[in-house]
């Protein structure tokens, strides 16, 4: 038996799996409020007790919000380090290892079934191409993956926190904001919840906004994401159209730098929840908008991820190779 995690600034999942053939056989997915608990190894008794078996693993992965460097993991939006020398002092597991968070997703792009995508353009898959992995959620993530052997293989990246690259003059006002508000402007803080709540405060600069009256940061997002969708507040429909065409900018960025002939998948937990805004032609219109590459980003398959477990699967896979 192997054990998969997915740790994020909001929310962990804990999986039980079975080795496989291809994709690992799930038998048991827990969920828990990470900012619930002061420490990854809490989370891990809280899993033992509720899952009420002995808990003995070949091999365990967790998939990490932030860095990993040594086999130690600093999660970037939570006060958390994660080692894997404290998972096995809990555990006993001699074989662990701790991945970035997009990383861990890469891992699994290959076992995802076609229920499980959808897809924003069909592209021209080449066997002999690389892929990359970007995801919007709590934080902003990427990852690539690069053709060796004829297998892809992940590499973790923290392009999250690279400048944010602004194109149009509304965007230009963005930064300026974002610059007075943290110094610098960030891809996260433009694509992830927290930079929708930002692109909000632009867009309802002198004035504030009814749909997220009383609420907290955390909760504001959503609130922004359905007013825009259901056209009820002008300045979310905005917030969201400039939310969209920043993410499929940036996705274009990471299929040119990572040549993703094999693919560009759109992971995270904002993008399924607003899908007729991603279908919308604002993503694909700002990820195509790159002359004069823009015959060859037309070519490169754009692939948006159903499966709200797409990390825990990825982090499954790569225990089960660990077996093997």
């Amino acid at each position: 038996m192997i054990l998969a995690g997915d740790v994020g600034g909001t929310k962990t999942l804990l999986g039980l799996f079975e080795p496989a053939d291809g994709r690992p056989v799930s038998l048991e997915t827990r969920a828990y409020v990470t900012t619930d608990f002061p420490s990854f190894t809490s989370i891990l008794d809280a899993f033992a007790r509720d899952a009420g078996r002995p808990l003995v693993f070949d091999a365990i992965a967790i998939g990490v919000a932030g860095p990993v460097v040594d086999n130690r993991g600093a999660l970037t939006n939570i006060t958390w380090d994660i080692s894997a020398g404290e998972i096995t002092a809990r555990l006993g597991t001699r074989r662990v290892q701790l991945l970035n968070d997009l990383e861990s997703m890469a891992n699994g792009v290959d076992v995802l079934t076609p229920d499980e995508v959808v897809s924003l353009q069909e592209g021209n898959y080449r066997a002999d191409g690389n892929a990359a992995v970007i995801a919007a959620g709590t934080g902003h993530g990427q990852a690539y993956l690069h053709r060796v052997g004829g297998r892809l293989i992940p590499v973790a990246s923290e392009g999250g926190h690279a400048d944010f690259p602004a194109r149009t003059d509304r965007e230009i006002e963005l930064v300026r904001m974002l610059r007075e508000r943290y110094g610098r402007a960030e891809v996260e803080q433009v694509v992830s919840g927290p930079g929708l709540l930002n692109i909000h405060r632009l867009t309802h600069r002198g004035g504030e906004c009814e749909m997220i009256a009383g609420l907290d940061e955390r909760d504001a997002p959503p609130r922004i994401s359905q007013a825009g969708l259901a056209g009820r507040c002008q300045g979310c429909s905005e917030a969201l159209r400039m939310f969209v065409s920043a993410y499929g900018a940036e996705a274009g960025n990471m299929a040119l730098r990572g040549m993703t002939t094999a693919g560009l998948y759109i992971g995270g937990g904002i993008a399924a929840k607003i899908l007729p805004a991603m279908r919308s032609g604002a993503f694909m219109d700002a990820f195509l908008a790159k002359a004069p590459m823009h015959e060859l980003l037309t070519k490169m398959p754009v692939r948006l991820i159903l499966n709200p477990e797409a990390g825990l699967l990825g982090a499954a896979v790569h225990a089960q190779e660990m077996t093997r």
